[in-house]
This record gives structure tokens, sequence and C-alpha cells, in this order.
């Protein structure tokens, strides 16, 4: 255990690993916040998805694993998944829950064939194109890495320099448009950076639960401040740490996916959140409840005891 411990910080490729995981978990945590609040969280779920497909072109036109040509390629197909989304809610009586779940399936469902079509092609280079499904943190190369920290920190930038507009537009899109903000414009870059983010973390944390790094963290970071800048800052930093822990035990333990792992040490901090966090937390409702229980208890006795004086002195009144 010891030896597995110092080979974190010494190794050199591993430390790289735990940077990029790290920045990613950072990412998906900001974005996530204004996903949740813009209540947007299955539309997350839904460009995870979709991106497969592009994924799969990406490589089936190329013939190698880039990470940056996947990139593209999950970007062009979410932007797809986007478009068909707005055309099926716009031009058909269908809501757009029902529209999110039909795009997911059918987005999911041709990504699959591709899949299994480029593993029984027969091509050397398809080695390790499966890890994309669940995401392997370790099968990374440095050039991800670099790749994924980058765009990362690109998003919390941006978010950063934008936060302000951002707000207005999570909260009241109405409002952001009579102060002259773009909304349109605003909320199709959040819908941008949305995919970006998912894409991004795909390869250490798989398709299928890419979006729980975008959402869990947000979430439970939500129990625990009512102020946004608040929010953000903690959902970034419990993705972070979801991202670390997943890919140190998926590192340690061989043939162990990484984004499953990262998915459950994000539940466990939401847990924790939903138990422990002060004002929102179930023991902290639990507290408030007894005292609010001991300060109205009285209260109530001393009304009964009223009422019944009062009765008993009608009864008297009666008989007299």
């Amino acid at each position: 255990m010891i030896p597995t411990l110092i080979s974190w910080f010494t190794d050199p490729n591993m430390r790289w690993i735990l940077m990029g995981s790290l920045l990613l978990g950072l990412g998906s945590g900001v974005i996530g916040s204004f996903t949740v609040l813009r209540k947007q969280s299955l539309l997350g779920d839904t460009l995870a998805h979709a991106a497969l497909p592009g994924i799969c072109i990406a490589f089936m036109l190329s013939g190698v694993k880039s990470m940056g040509l996947f990139m593209i390629g999950a970007i062009i197909s979410g932007m797809i998944a986007t478009l068909g989304i707005h055309i099926i809610t716009s031009f058909s009586r269908i809501k757009q829950d029902a529209a999110l779940g039909i795009t997911l399936s059918v987005f999911f469902g041709v990504g699959v064939v591709l899949m299994t079509k480029i593993q029984h092609s027969g091509n050397g280079n398809q080695s390790g194109l499966d890890k994309y499904m669940f995401g392997q943190a370790a099968s990374m190369m440095l050039s991800d890495v670099y790749l994924m920290g980058t765009v990362s920190l690109l998003l919390i930038l941006i978010c950063a320099l934008l936060f302000k507009e951002f707000k207005l537009v999570s909260f009241d899109p109405g409002f952001a448009r009579g102060m002259g903000l773009k909304v349109a414009v605003l909320e199709q870059l959040l819908l941008l950076m949305t995919v970006v983010a998912v894409v991004v973390g795909i390869q250490a944390v798989g398709v299928v639960l890419v979006a729980a790094l975008l959402i869990t963290p947000a979430v439970a970071a939500r129990y625990w401040s009512d102020a946004l800048g608040v929010m953000v800052i903690l959902a970034g930093l419990f993705g972070a740490l979801s991202g670390v822990i997943g890919t140190l035990i998926s590192s340690t333990l061989s043939n162990l996916p990484t984004g499953p792992v990262t998915v459950l040490s994000s539940t466990s901090i939401f847990f924790v959140s939903a138990v422990c966090a002060p004002g929102r937390g179930l023991i902290a409702k639990w507290i408030q409840r007894v005292r609010n229980r001991r300060v109205i208890q009285p209260n109530i006795e001393s009304v009964g005891t009223h009422a019944v004086l009062q009765r008993t002195a009608a009864v008297e009144r009666s008989t007299e």
C-alpha cells in the first residue's frame, strides 16, 4: 500500500494524469452549476451519449486515436443532437424531456452500432477505443492531459469573466434581456461550454457516466450555500476531488474503469452533503425540528390547559 502511495507522487505520468483529472473535475463542476440552475441536467446526459457517434466517425475517417479529432467529432455530434432536440420541440407536440430521451436513445444506439463495427473491422488502432464507454484515466497520454487541462482552464476562465451575465441568464432571462444582454448568445455559449465540458471528460469518465461528473458536484454544493458564487466554487472543488479519487482508485486496482469509481466518489460527496450540510442537511433539519418542537410544545400545552379551564368554568356555570 505504501509503495503504491509513493508511486502516485513519484511517477511523472501519474502526476500528470492526476492533474488532468483534477482540472477536468474542476471545470465540470463549475459548468455543471449553471446546467443545474437552468434545469438542464438531462441535457448533459443526452449530450454525453450523443458524443459517441462523433467519436466513432472521427476514428473511422482518420484511422487514428487522437483526442483532438475525437473532441471535434464529439462536439459536432453534440451540436447536431442539440439541433435535433430544437427541431423536435419546435415542430411537434413532443415535450423537451421526451425529445431529450429520444435523442439520447437514437444517438447512443448509433454510437454502439458504429463502435461494434469498428471493433470487428480488424483495424489494429481500434484497441482501447472501448475505454471511451466507461472511461480509463490511466490510458491517457501526456498530450491528452495537456488538451484536457487547457480546455478545462479555458472553461473556468470564461465562467469567471462572464459570471454576472451567466448568473442573470440562469435566474431571470427576461430581466437579463431588459438589461440589454444578448440572452440567446449567452445561452448558446453556455450550451457550447456544456458540450465541451462533456466531451473533454469522456476519455477519463466515459460516455455513459460523464454527465454525473457534471451534475452531482453541483447538486452536492447546493446543500452548502444559497450564494451562486460559493456554490460554483464548491462544485468545482467537489468535482476535482471526485476526479482525483476516481483516478487514484482505478489506477491502483487493475481492470477497474475510472468512470464508475469517479461517479461513486462524487455520489459519496453528495450523500455526505445531503446528511451533514448545515441548514439543508438531514441532520440540520432534524435538529431544527427538535428545537421548534421544544419551543412550540409549551405553547400548545398552555393553550390546551387554558381550553380545559374554560370548558370547566362553562360546565360549572351551566350547573348553577
